[in-house]
């Protein structure tokens, strides 16, 4: 396989667990070059990856120091990659929920359209849980009040091919977006600063713990982030409004 030389693919990894290293030979069998971003996980995740990345050169890692969230450790990845020359990185979680088939797709739709934000709209399995499926719709809800319409169709799918040097100056100089709020803060801003939007449907796999499914969602704390989050966001509007109302009114 030629690796890309403007698309990146990037799997944030925080604990994963035993499904990284399979997650990633699946995601490789789909795509190059791959960077997987350490972020201060202390499950060996680390070494694991670094030991394939000796073994497999489309492969590249990246290790902080510790555990900073997806956000962080996304954008931390996506200046690795515009540094050596990537346009576009494809997120996708390093657990196996998203579809690594869908991969090709996603960079050839990002290809065609370079400008656009291209976003998985989640077809979800059977086994979802109930809370998590409805619990997104007032999320979503709220991403179309805040954008105006329904340019964005899932806030909280991270499995979307971002344009790097736009995410990279909307959330690059702030200091939020950097958790669980990554993903919603990510998409709403470029929406606001003109970047279009290209939703494409993509399946999801949710697995057990048995399984070996890992999940580092905490009920409290990631719904308070979303809370505050959303608080900022409707704020943010309501300053752009008056502000563009009070121009308009000096012209």
């Amino acid at each position: 396989m030629t690796p890309s030389p403007t698309h990146l693919l990037l799997l944030p990894s925080y604990n994963t667990g035993p499904r990284l290293t399979a997650v990633v030979r699946e995601a490789l069998g789909c795509w190059q070059p791959v960077l997987v971003v350490i972020d201060g996980s202390t499950d060996g995740g680390g070494e694991a990856m670094r030991r394939l990345a000796a073994e497999l050169p489309g492969l590249h890692v990246l290790e902080r120091p510790r555990n900073e969230g997806k956000g962080a450790a996304v954008l931390a990845g996506a200046a690795w990659a515009r540094a050596r020359g990537f346009t576009h990185a494809l997120v996708m979680d390093a657990d196996g929920q998203h579809p690594a088939a869908s991969i090709g797709e996603f960079m050839a739709r990002s290809a065609a359209a370079p400008a656009a934000l291209v976003l998985g709209q989640p077809v979800f399995p059977a086994n979802i849980p109930a809370e998590r499926l409805h619990g997104r719709k007032l999320s979503v809800g709220l991403v179309h009040l805040e954008t105006r319409g329904p340019a964005i169709a899932d806030p909280l799918f991270g499995f979307r091919v971002y344009p790097l040097a736009p995410l990279l100056a909307v959330l690059g100089p702030r200091r939020t977006g950097r958790r669980y709020d990554f993903d919603t803060e990510a998409a709403v801003r470029l929406v606001w600063a003109g970047t279009p939007t290209l939703n494409i449907p993509a399946p999801v796999r949710y697995f057990s713990t048995r399984e070996g499914g890992v999940s580092h969602f905490h009920y409290l704390r990631d719904n308070v982030c979303l809370v505050w989050l959303h608080t900022r966001l409707i704020a943010a509007l309501v300053f752009r409004r008056r502000r563009r109302r009070v121009e308009g009114d000096k012209v």
